[in-house]
């Protein structure tokens, strides 16, 4: 809370005792949250367990992190950290300033306790005055008893968090995921110092933990592909629904904004919300990579690049792009433009199988965006497709594309973030991966070197593809990608 908001006193309050009693009146008994375990509360645990396994004896603190201010008294919506989201299968809102600690077993291995905050008593004035807490203002919080009983884990207050974490600090080793909940960390650090544990290191230690839990993300387990293809299943319908509102988008005016807004309905009906801010870019807006502002207009003969995903309540993503032609037909040069993308993408899919590099995608695409190029005569004169792809020395395609071709994706769109180099770029590829393979070819309308038949134009086209024993499987193959098949796709929802 800003300190603005501590020194406020501007909101209306139940300042008399009568009125507190009388609130605290006549109320039905609660109905639990949870009547069995989640589904998410098996394979949460079997990931503990490893982790356990890696850290034998020592003290592991996961925080969910914390509401965060928007402006004055406004939070924003509560997303948990990805690392405790994995480790205790919390998605959606759940739960703010949780902190998932495990507690090291005299016998071995780990018990897993949830410290949070639980539904307050209705005789607590958190129930009806804590306009960010309590349960009138927010609605009610699961007890104890509902999360043991949700998550298969102990539960306890979380008041007591901060003396069990420190309580033998220069005995046991204590590890934080630090960039969860800054101010909840700066609190462990002193208090574990003062418990007798040695300044020098903590940061060093504590980010040793947030890599392995990072790396562990790599592969995925079952519930996690299954969460994937339900976030893929959602994003085809709210690509389905911009492709019926596309008229309605060019005759209403900012028309990016109105697709924009339509995805936005799908992604929260069918999921938590959107994954990441979608690019709903027409036109030359195509061209600017991270084109977020969505403020331009639709027009009917332009493409329209839209890079989407649904976030669903358990927070996997998917990670979708598809270039539209506006009206449904492409013009000559768009269709040039689009199927060399296709290809170089078709080329990245071919390479995603169990024993390739992760950098062997990108390797495949590009090549095919460097011959198209190099046969089109953008490359400088005497420059070959191995002289461009030369690291060192060459590289003129990337004018064109600058951009990689793939990234592992989950609980983040860009997932696995924390993993090494050496463990991401150049990992093998492995059963359970999820990748998007996604090329793209970008013509400015203001540069002099592409022919002017292709200024304005931007193509994208993006999969999320999951690696399997004996190749890949594309998990959004629903959604058409080939010029014609996108054409047909486009005049079927529209009912053409």
């Amino acid at each position: 809370m800003s300190e603005e908001q501590k020194q406020a006193d501007n909101r209306a309050r139940a300042t008399t005792d009568e009125l507190r009693a009388f609130i605290r009146e006549d109320w039905a008994p609660r109905r639990p949250t949870a009547e069995a375990a989640a589904p998410a509360a098996a394979p949460a645990a079997a990931r503990r367990a490893v982790l356990s396994a890696a850290y034998p004896k020592q003290r592991l603190v996961v925080p969910a992190g914390g509401l965060k201010v928007r402006s004055n008294d406004t939070d924003y919506v509560f997303r948990p950290h990805t690392a405790f989201a994995y480790l205790t299968g919390l998605g959606a809102d759940r739960e703010p300033d949780a902190v998932l600690v495990l507690e090291p077993l005299d016998d071995g291995g780990h018990e897993a306790v949830l410290y949070f905050r639980p539904l307050a008593e209705r005789h607590s004035d958190e129930f009806f005055a804590d306009a960010r807490y309590g349960e009138f203002w927010v609605g009610a919080r699961p007890s104890i008893e509902d999360v043991e009983l949700e998550l298969g884990l102990t539960a306890r207050h979380v008041d007591g968090l901060v003396d069990a974490v420190a309580k033998d600090a220069g005995e046991v080793a204590v590890r934080v995921v630090r960039d969860a909940d800054a101010e909840l960390t700066a609190r462990l650090d002193a208090a574990r110092v003062a418990n007798g544990a040695a300044e020098e290191g903590l940061q060093e230690s504590d980010d040793a933990l947030a890599h392995e839990v990072s790396l562990m993300r790599l592969c995925k387990d079952e519930h996690e592909v299954e969460q994937m293809r339900a976030a893929v299943a959602a994003t085809h319908e709210g690509f389905e629904a911009m492709i019926a509102a596309l008229p309605e988008a060019v005759a209403t005016g900012r028309g990016e904004r109105w697709l924009e807004g339509t995805f936005g309905l799908t992604a929260r009906h069918r999921g938590n919300g959107v994954g990441y801010d979608s690019i709903c870019a027409a036109g030359d807006h195509a061209n600017t990579l991270h084109w977020i502002k969505n403020s331009g207009e639709v027009h009917e003969g332009e493409l329209v690049l839209i890079d989407a995903g649904v976030e669903v309540d358990s927070l996997y993503t998917a990670d979708i792009t598809r270039t539209l032609p506006v009206d449904g037909t492409f013009t000559d040069a768009q269709r040039e433009v689009y199927e060399a993308v296709h290809a170089a993408q078709e080329a990245g899919m071919a390479a995603v199988r169990p024993g390739n590099k992760f950098s062997d995608v990108h390797a495949a695409a590009i090549r095919v965006i460097a011959e198209h190029l190099h046969a089109w005569g953008l490359l400088p004169e005497g420059i070959s497709v191995e002289d461009t792809l030369d690291k060192e020395h060459g590289q003129y395609h990337r004018r064109w594309m600058v951009h990689g071709t793939s990234h592992h994706l989950g609980l983040d769109v860009h997932d696995c973030a924390l993993a090494t180099r050496e463990e991401y770029m150049d990992a093998e590829l492995k059963p359970g991966m999820v990748l998007t393979v996604e090329p793209g070819l970008y013509f400015k309308a203001d540069d002099l070197k592409a022919p002017e038949r292709f200024r304005g134009i931007g193509v994208r086209i993006e999969d999320d593809v999951l690696v399997t024993e004996d190749g890949c499987e594309n998990l959004s193959a629903a959604m058409p990608r080939g010029a014609d098949e996108v054409e047909a796709w486009m005049a079927r929802v529209q009912g053409r």
